[in-house]
């Protein structure tokens, strides 16, 4: 069992931090400005950084960049690559992907194998990339105790001190009879018990008792000790990690472990783990914090209006009051509102009030289930190596804004069922069409007929935009054959 003694963290942590961010969702109660393919911790709340940028700032903070993780899936790698740029060198080979989502606990015990393997000693930081986060220092102090007591053998989370009965998160109540360790004001507590999202009644209740914290989804343990409370409490989760980690100590192919995680259950690392263990702590923190996890949420990272209104963009209002307005493009006129959040994008409107900003994942689900394209991407979609944005399509025919970042290219392709005519309206673009190699610039266009194999790049140091013109009985995204990727995506 681990040790009751309290300790002051006031030295070097005994053991390596390895934190592991964690960018596999995709929050869906942020629509319609966050999609599938468009995730929050892309988006810019509380500050000039995306969300994962803040993150990644956050943790690297508390130890070396070159031991933090990325946790994601395929699909968003190089996207989330594209957001990291200022520490490339430092994550080239810290992404550890699912082939799809299986829940937290997976996603956690494949990073657990993953930092055992570099050091059998090491600690795991695992925070969301969503996040905001105030009070840098505080962080790092947090950290530290926390990792004091993880390095006895607990599994720490971060309590924060609720301001409002949300029925929203889970709920923590330490035990204020055993503390376990001390920095200056933080104290760290075994768990007495964790309660599950309440109704209005109990998170009321909750408030005003003064000793229960929200669970903020944030862990600090010893990378063996959340392994072996994995295996204890979900042992199929620990065969199917014993599985991979065999396969890759036998140089199996990504395909043949893939396919060994597929088979995971879907297992919440709440209540499949720290619920049950008898391991777990909670440090209630001092930061400022909030997972923005729906529109209403705005309201704590945003600056406000004498009003109470939180408008971005190119909004015109009069007499609206405790309200969040948000303009894309066009200019969205308000008059009167209360307490009501507008969400104005090219392609989808959202008209709700605050109270029920927690409903729009349902609105996400109906779209979802009509296979309706809101819900999975923007008019603009973004790739590795640029963006696309549709600016018209019908019968026949679909035109197509392309976006190429210096030095990007897409892949060497062809289409079964459609033609594509190419005109560069900024940059230089560099053309391969069958066996042929050219440079197009400003003014300049080409035919790329059906079946015909081709790739388009930008050999430049400015961004390359061209207008697409396709034209075909068929223009959907999946008509594509890849010969060449880099990107990895020759399998579609």
């Amino acid at each position: 069992m681990p040790s009751r003694r309290p300790r002051t963290a006031n030295r070097d942590l005994q053991f390596p931090l390895y934190p592991v961010i964690m960018a596999g969702g995709s929050g869906t109660r942020f629509w319609p400005l966050s999609r599938h393919l468009f995730p929050k911790q892309r988006l810019r709340i509380g500050g000039e950084q995306t969300l994962i940028q803040q993150t990644m700032q956050r943790v690297s903070g508390c130890t070396k960049p070159a031991h933090v993780l990325i946790s994601t899936n395929a699909a968003q790698a190089e996207l989330i690559k594209g957001q990291l740029t200022d520490w490339k060198d430092d994550l080239k080979d810290n992404f550890v992907l699912e082939p799809e989502g299986r829940n937290t606990a997976p996603a956690i015990a494949l990073a657990a194998i993953e930092i055992l393997a570099r050091d059998p000693e090491a600690l795991m930081l695992v925070v969301p990339a969503d996040h905001v986060v105030t009070g840098q220092r505080d962080f790092e102090a947090a950290v530290k105790l926390a990792s004091e007591l993880a390095a006895d053998g607990y599994l720490v989370t971060f309590g924060i001190e609720p301001i409002r009965p949300e029925t929203g998160y889970g709920y923590i109540k330490p035990n204020n009879k055993v503390m376990l360790g001390k920095q200056g004001r933080l104290r760290g507590y075994r768990v007495q018990k964790f309660v599950e999202k309440p109704n209005a009644a109990k998170a009321a209740q909750y408030l005003k008792a003064g000793n229960y914290f929200w669970n903020s989804g944030m862990f600090v343990w010893r990378a063996a000790t959340i392994l072996e409370e994995i295996r204890r409490y979900q042992p199929a989760v620990a065969k199917t990690m014993d599985r991979i980690a065999t396969l890759k100590s036998a140089g199996a192919s990504r395909q043949a472990i893939d396919d060994a995680y597929r088979a995971v259950p879907s297992v919440s690392i709440d209540n499949g783990v720290m619920e049950q263990s008898s391991k777990s702590a909670v440090v209630p923190v001092s930061f400022k914090w909030s997972d923005v996890g729906s529109w209403g949420s705005l309201d704590e990272v945003a600056a406000k209006s004498k009003a109470g209104n939180v408008m971005t963009g190119r909004v015109v209002d009069i007499e609206s009051a405790n309200s969040i307005v948000y303009a894309d493009r066009r200019v969205v006129a308000t008059i009167g509102l209360r307490d009501m959040v507008v969400v104005d994008t090219p392609d989808a409107t959202l008209v709700c009030p605050k109270s029920r900003a927690q409903d729009v994942k349902k609105i996400v689900d109906i779209l979802k289930q009509q296979q309706a394209p809101e819900h999975l991407e923007h008019l603009t979609v973004h790739r590795p190596w640029g963006s696309y944005t549709v600016l018209e399509e019908g019968p026949g025919f679909k035109v197509k804004r392309v976006t190429v970042n210096p030095g990007g290219r897409l892949s060497l392709q062809l289409h079964h069922k459609r033609s594509e005519h190419w005109v560069v309206i900024a940059g230089t673009a560099r053309v391969t069409r069958g066996e042929e190699v050219f440079d197009l610039q400003i003014g300049q266009s080409t035919a790329i007929p059906v079946e015909t194999t081709h790739r388009l790049e930008n050999p430049g140091l400015d961004m390359l935009h061209i207008i697409e013109v396709q034209n075909g009985l068929y223009l959907g995204e999946d008509d594509i054959v890849r010969f060449k990727d880099d990107y990895g995506r020759t399998k579609n």
